[in-house]
């Protein structure tokens, strides 16, 4: 910390250059912030404590194949499973088709074997007893400035109703919630329809569901439940693929793609550019004040002490940018989010981001900083002087 004064200062040198660079590497953070919490979101998906006694059971082809409903009556026989629910997707746009909303037919219980939703019980009853009732997220509610007891259009860009159309009308009987009160999740963009109501409303469902949900008794012996589910339909037209939550979730999204490998791929790509503009900036530098580092060997500070200063240059220059690039899109986030009424749900940026992103921080400024400071270290006092 005794030379901090002079790393400082040589930082500096060239205002405008550092300036531009600390630019660039604040908006490679930013970027890395924001999509790293998209990436840990959908990572967490299913991760919940309630979500670990549950099983989604779907089509072995693929999420978006048909089970038959009969199935329900046998996958309750198999052991250690104590409850069954099931959903259908519907596909759900809001005037224009761009404004798509998650959107589920379920089956009455569906919300039994989810205690984490909280819908207030009067509600959740008018729900029940409201053929056309539908129960939709809170941030969904202020995006699309709605209320309860009014009636809204929704378009299913999979599924016509009996008239042939896509369009459909549905009764807003009642807001989802979470019991821990974080917003800004899946749930808060949720819709959730009668399965019956939707399945005598469109020709094309007839007895079939788009998964089924089992919660079991002994979560050590989830495995052996799933695999017993799966004999049920083994070698036949619908053969089944049951996994704990997580994994389905992660299945599901790498049907549509793959979340992880998109983010990793946007951010190799901008850190190797950023490598290379940051280690361009480094070499100027140390090139620049070669007969300053000179100057310092010959007034005694050892060549030790030369690469030390050179690195921590290096490592402060990212350490400055990233830190203010995560710490704008820490506040970005929250900002964005409530902005767009739950349009565009951006995640807290959390501890993991933050650790991930230091350690970066510090790679980076290492790895950009090794050669212009082993060039520093070596160099020949008097060839730095005569300007050789």
């Amino acid at each position: 910390m005794k030379y901090f004064h002079l790393i400082w200062a040589a930082l500096f040198r060239r205002k405008t250059r550092t300036l531009l660079t600390l630019a660039s590497i604040l908006a490679a953070f930013l970027l890395f912030g924001l999509l790293d919490g998209i990436r840990t979101t959908f990572a967490q998906l299913g991760q919940n404590a309630d979500g670990a006694q549950r099983l989604q059971t779907s089509s072995k082809l693929s999420f978006i194949e048909t089970l038959p409903l009969s199935l329900e009556a046998r996958i309750k026989r198999v052991d250690n499973i104590e409850a069954v629910t099931y959903a259908n997707w519907f596909g759900g746009a809001y005037q224009n088709p761009r404004n798509q909303i998650f959107s589920f037919a379920v089956a009455p219980n569906y919300l039994e074997l989810y205690p984490e939703i909280l819908v207030e019980p009067a509600q959740l009853a008018a729900w029940k007893n409201t053929r056309t009732g539908i129960l939709v997220g809170e941030a969904t509610m202020k995006r699309f400035g709605w209320k309860v007891g009014q009636k809204i259009p929704l378009q299913s860009t999979i599924f016509p109703n009996s008239d042939g159309t896509l369009n459909w009308a549905f009764d807003i009987v009642g807001t989802i919630g979470t019991k821990d009160g974080k917003q800004g999740g899946f749930t808060d963009a949720l819709i959730l329809l009668h399965y019956k109501y939707f399945e005598e409303s469109t020709p094309y469902v007839d007895g079939d569901v788009g998964w089924y949900i089992s919660r079991v008794s002994d979560v050590r012996r989830s495995d052996a439940a799933a695999k017993a589910i799966d004999a049920l339909s083994a070698n036949s037209p619908h053969e089944t693929k049951t996994m704990n939550e997580q994994a389905a979730f992660a299945s599901q999204l790498k049907q549509m793609a793959d979340v992880g490998l998109i983010v990793g791929s946007i951010m190799g790509a901008v850190f190797f550019t950023l490598l290379l503009l940051t280690g361009n900036t480094m070499a100027q530098a140390v090139r620049e004040r070669t007969s300053e580092l000179a100057v310092l060997k010959t007034i005694g500070f050892t060549s030790t002490s030369v690469l030390g200063m050179v690195l921590a240059e290096s490592v402060l220059l990212v350490l400055i940018g990233g830190v203010l690039g995560l710490g704008l899109a820490a506040v970005l986030a929250p900002i964005v989010s409530g902005a767009s009424n739950g349009a565009i749900n951006l995640p807290a940026i959390g501890w993991r981001s933050w650790s991930l992103g230091l350690a970066l921080m510090a790679g980076i400024g290492l790895l950009v900083g090794a050669l212009p400071a082993i060039r520093a270290m070596r160099l020949n006092i008097v060839d730095a002087l005569a300007g050789r």
